[in-house]
């Protein structure tokens, strides 16, 4: 307790020089949350909305020719829907998706887009599919994002001729009516294709009974019987995106580091500092009767109170910045969304207590280490010669 009482006045007494460490710990501790925050809420944005939104929870069948890099494979892409999960289509937590090239013409321009059929009632994705269900007009009912609807300037209630190729090699055209225009975040469902039912594009493409592709809420378990199919899981489809999020993590963690050794060196600094200029109060207190032991942890107290102080003072200047972006989150500038990630216009943080907890247990033991590092010093001094300063 003499120790304490005995750092805190130490602390008190450097005046500016305290508070100016104080002040540089903190924010190093508040930037390095801030960012790391950031980066996790990018990831689990893009995990959330890829997953529900495009993939399915439990991942996809692929029809084995089946390649969304290689726009030639699309064509040949459809085979019978398997026997395993007729099942899970019939109660519609399994979603067959048939995929075929076509060409519209919004305003009398051509515009080459994927028409997708999907079952109006599933959900294993969560697409307003619902809308599409054949209405009182007859017409088979389209739906589109809102970027499409943007580019090819449609809106709810357009008739538009859509014209293909069935699996003969026949060309053929329809009218679609425009039935609803959704706003997502995730792209690769928005971008040049248009939803229509699943069995209204069996029917155009006589595919009755075919598939490209299958959506799964909940994971296949072992492998297809038809070597027609492939099961693809989340990690397979999430490949990409997490290798980008790693990038990103590893840029973060550069960052972090710099701002961590900015924060320490101002410590360390000050202990050298410190046990150069006071000499001869070390002498004092050796010659009073305090063991080396005790002075080396004096100074290493006074190095670890500016580490609690500055995470004290950062929780209270950052908790507003924290909160601020979990609710509100960041406006991401206009354009982003070209780049085809699924985060939306808003970037939230998030800053969870393994975040929190973590970078202030690194930071204080670090700290701690930091402090005591240079202190090491004073084992070799006797009192003689640190009353000389020496």
């Amino acid at each position: 307790m003499t120790l304490l009482k005995l750092a805190w006045r130490n602390l008190v007494g450097a005046g500016l020089r305290t508070w100016l460490n104080v002040l540089v710990l903190s924010m190093a501790f508040i930037l390095m949350i801030w960012g790391k925050g950031v980066v996790d809420g990018m990831a689990y944005q893009l995990n959330d909305a890829m997953t529900n939104i495009e993939f399915g929870n439990g991942g996809q069948l692929w029809q084995s020719e089946y390649d969304p890099t290689d726009p030639l494979t699309i064509e040949d892409s459809y085979a019978t829907i398997p026997e395993e999960v007729q099942g899970r289509v019939a109660a519609h937590t399994a979603a067959p998706i048939l995929i075929r090239q076509a060409t519209i013409y919004p305003g009398g321009r051509m515009q080459t887009i994927l028409v997708k059929g999907i079952n109006p009632e599933q959900k294993a994705m969560d697409l307003p599919t619902d809308q599409i269900k054949t209405g009182p007009t007859g017409l088979t009912p389209a739906l589109i994002g809102q970027k499409m609807a943007n580019k090819s300037g449609l809106k709810v209630g357009d008739l538009l001729t859509v014209r293909w190729r069935d699996a003969n090699g026949t060309f053929d055209a329809r009218e679609v009516e425009i039935v609803h225009i959704m706003n997502t975040i995730v792209q690769t469902v928005d971008r040049n294709q248009i939803w229509i039912p699943l069995k209204d594009l069996q029917e155009m493409s006589s595919l009755e009974g075919q598939a490209t592709v299958i959506a799964l809420d909940e994971p296949f378990e072992g492998s297809p019987k038809s070597p027609a199919w492939v099961y693809r899981d989340i990690d397979y489809l999430m490949k990409d995106i997490n290798d980008m999020i790693k990038a990103k993590n590893f840029g973060g963690n550069v960052m972090y580091g710099i701002l961590f050794g900015i924060a320490l060196l101002a410590i360390f600094d000050t202990q050298v500092l410190a046990i150069f200029r006071r000499k001869k109060e070390m002498g004092t207190l050796m010659a009073l009767g305090l063991t080396r032991a005790k002075v080396i942890g004096l100074f290493t107290i006074e190095g670890s109170m500016h580490g609690l102080i500055a995470f004290a003072l950062g929780f209270i200047l950052g908790s507003p910045l924290f909160y601020t972006m979990a609710t509100k989150g960041y406006a991401i500038p206009g354009g982003m969304e070209d780049y085809g990630m699924a985060l939306g216009n808003v970037i939230y943080g998030k800053y969870g207590p393994d975040l929190l907890i973590g970078t202030t247990t690194l930071m204080f033991l670090t700290v701690v280490l930091v402090s005591y590092l240079p202190t090491r010093k004073i084992s070799k001094l006797t009192p003689t010669d640190a009353l000389r300063g020496k």
